[in-house]
């Protein structure tokens, strides 16, 4: 065995990522004991920062942030970002404790950054109230750590027997990111399962997870870090978590698969692991970048919240992809043949490229009935892709949060309880704003028009009394829908209100109205995120066609993969749309009901589906152009790369969708969606289109895979995976 010290030989691993491969090889402790040290100063610095997280979201220019700016300009106690603090007893009357309800009011009221607390609002039986806490700034800025202040203050209500739940917008502070531990666990425990099964040795399985691991702990660290400057949503921790890990593994699997390949060829372990990094290397770095395009492209929605989430993700994976890059190499040099010492099957397994193996034979027989594969295929995508047609973008609220919370609790009571300011509606009621600026007709006509207007409407359960503001610049009220932020109902009343009730009521007063607030906001975001979805899908198109011309000198290539990964996509969201909104999977998923798809789900879910499907894309794209290059025979070239990665691609997508079906246990719904999306839609690209459409189309094309006009091949940049 050569020591790690000896020089590399001539030829090995010459490329810059070789290079790479050969310092780490050579000084393989050293490279380990960094990628430590940047773990605890990851780690130890977002403790340090202090993280915020919110799921606010803001929409300058909107209809309802343009209601907002009015309200806040002329009440701005009105335009207070706000809470609801629920009270409830089992029997009896909530006046029956009612000191005890007082003082926790007066606690309320002396809380740091209380700006006013509103009178009590009581159903009809007394059981239930509830008062509305106004703050002086935005609740998300007060942290996780204020929910103990909140509890403190509701201690004299709950000592006397009354229960006291935090809803609404206190859920900026009450729910804290979910580490979602249970579920890291199940998906490491499954990962390790099947790299043990797929490697058939401890080490080689263990190690693609242990540098994983360090990779995502110094990314979830990073994450923390930046987002002490800039306010991620609370799902993007779980995100980069689910991206990081399962990203992780895969890339640290193709380059473990390689390096055991390349000492069963007879280099010696450095010499293998700098050969590894400049082959393998490439399509990891190339992998990385494309998920990186993707995930980046969210900014070109123009919705920060969704941009931020993206670049959360996008630290996760250039940080694994840097990781693999150096401390896979690092680790591998380390271990060198000691690799396979331990071992669970007779014959380790590696890529496989031997004549008689399985994957050769399953190549060939593809390549004698590429029909036969190909329509069997693209009819599965699109009998999964059906429901698509049916989505109905929305916001999932409180109702569908884990049983015992104290946003759900609020929530039920709120919804059961029956009067003037309660049921359903109550959880997410309408603010209507009136500017009055340009009224040509006295505000008490307006008033009265408005009125008169809003109780006529469809779907509406309670309208407040219009009131004028301080200034007398605007008329205020509230609209209390029939149905719950989340029904369907409920989106088609915004509708109705928006473009109907307001402008018809309004018509001939010379007043602009505006529905504004938590709810109405929600409403315009889902519609943005509906126009932005289709940008998002060009901007991602282009850029892979552009990378994947470059790479693989070639038009067809890349306009069959965009092809074969929009049906993905497609057959992806068919089914969310069956399991969340047709509510086939609510039991399993643990929803008490069907809900709708968030709205920014399918956009996120566009870019991650794309950027991960392309790696597994170039992975076997990959090997196929190796072997074109040297014999530039189509069929031979596909069979050969589908030989090499077949049993690599299928193991590595079994781990991420284990992985990402790991966090179904999640008690974040949006993190449910995202994982059995991405779950889905990795199962199905890696197995039915990367093994049989993919190959099924390239034999069928033959020689024209690689066409590319020579003036185009001159001009374009080089590039290799």
């Amino acid at each position: 065995m050569a020591s790690p010290s000896s020089p590399l030989p001539p030829g090995a691993g010459s490329g810059r990522l070789g290079r790479i491969g050969s310092f780490c090889g050579r000084h393989p402790v050293w490279v380990i004991a960094v990628w430590l040290v940047l773990l605890v100063l990851a780690l130890g610095g977002r403790h340090i920062v202090g993280p915020t997280f919110s799921d606010k979201i803001s929409l300058p220019g909107s209809q309802s942030a343009k209601g907002g700016d009015l309200l806040q300009a002329s009440d701005p106690a009105a335009a207070a970002p706000n809470g609801k603090a629920v009270l409830h007893v089992g029997s009896g009357t909530v006046a029956d404790h009612q000191h005890a309800v007082d003082e926790t009011v007066d606690n309320l009221k002396a809380m740091p950054h209380v700006e006013a607390v509103s009178g009590q609002t009581t159903s009809s039986d007394g059981r239930t109230s509830y008062v509305t806490v106004s703050f002086d700034v935005q609740l998300k800025t007060l942290g996780h750590g204020y929910t103990d202040t909140l509890d403190k203050a509701a201690e004299p209500a709950r000592a006397d027997g009354v229960q006291v739940a935090f809803g609404g917008d206190f859920d900026q502070v009450t729910v804290a990111p979910a580490s979602d531990l249970r579920s890291e666990i199940v998906g490491i425990a499954v990962a390790l399962l099947i790299l043990l099964i797929a490697f058939g040795s401890v080490l080689a399985a263990v190690l693609p997870l242990l540098c994983a691991l360090v990779a995502v702990g110094v990314g979830i660290g990073v994450v923390g870090i930046v987002a002490g400057a800039v306010t991620f949503a609370t799902a993007a921790p779980t995100l980069a978590v689910m991206i990081g890990l399962g990203v992780g593994i895969d890339y640290s699997l193709f380059l473990t698969t390689r390096f055991r390949q390349e000492l069963i060829d007879g280099r010696d372990p450095r010499e293998a692991a700098a050969r590894t990094a400049d082959s393998s290397g490439h399509a990891v770095m190339v992998a990385a970048l494309t998920v990186s395009v993707a995930l980046l492209s969210l900014y070109a929605s123009g919705l920060s919240f969704i941009g931020k989430l993206g670049l959360a993700a996008t630290i996760a994976v250039v940080v694994t992809a840097t990781a693999s890059l150096t401390l896979v190499p690092a680790a591998l040099t380390l271990v060198g043949r000691s690799i396979d010492r331990i071992r669970t099957r007779r014959r380790p397994i590696a890529e496989g490229t031997g004549e008689s193996d399985d994957w050769h034979r399953y190549a060939r027989t593809v390549a004698r009935h590429p029909v036969r594969f190909l329509v069997p295929g693209v009819t599965v995508l699109v009998v999964c892709a059906i429901p698509l047609f049916s989505m109905r973008l929305g916001h999932v609220d409180d109702g569908a949060n884990e049983k015992g919370t104290t946003s759900r609790t609020a929530y039920d009571w709120i919804t059961d309880a029956k009067g003037p300011g309660f049921g359903p509606g109550a959880n997410g009621p309408f603010t209507v704003v009136v500017d009055l600026r340009g009224a040509t007709v006295s505000a008490d006509t307006v008033a009265d028009d408005l009125t008169r207007g809003l109780q006529g409407t469809p779907d509406v359960a309670a309208v407040a009394k219009v009131q004028p503001s301080s200034d007398g610049k605007i008329l205020v009220t509230t609209v209390q829908p029939a149905s719950s932020p989340q029904s369907a109902a409920t989106g088609g009343l915004f509708q109705t209100l928006l473009h109907h009730t307001l402008p018809d009521s309004l018509h001939g007063t010379g007043t602009t109205g505006y529905l504004t607030g938590t709810a109405a906001g929600q409403q315009d975001f889902r519609d943005k995120v509906a126009q932005r979805l289709p940008i998002i899908i060009g901007v991602v198109l282009v850029c892979a066609f552009l990378l994947l011309m470059t790479v693989f000198r070639s038009l067809v290539i890349p306009v069959k993969a965009v092809i074969l990964n929009l049906l993905t996509t497609g057959a992806s969201y068919g089914v969310l749309v069956a399991a969340f909104q047709w509510g086939w999977a609510s039991g399993l998923l643990g929803l008490p009901e069907a809900v709708p798809i968030e709205s920014y789900v399918p956009m996120m879910m566009f870019a991650i589906v794309f950027g991960l499907s392309m790696d597994y894309e170039i992975f076997l794209l990959s090997r196929i152009s190796a072997a074109w290059r040297r014999t530039g025979d189509n069929t031979a070239s596909v069979a050969a790369g589908l030989a090499a990665t077949g049993r690599v691609i299928s193991s590595a997508a079994l781990i991420m969708t284990a992985v990402f079906l790991s966090f179904v246990a999640s008690p974040t719904v949006v993190v449910k969606m995202l994982a059995v999306g991405l779950a889905v839609s990795v199962i199905l690209d890696a197995t039915l289109v990367r093994l049989v459409l993919v190959p099924s189309t390239m034999f069928l094309i033959g020689r024209a895979n690689w066409w590319l006009p020579r003036r185009l091949d001159r001009v374009l940049p080089h590039l290799r995976a």
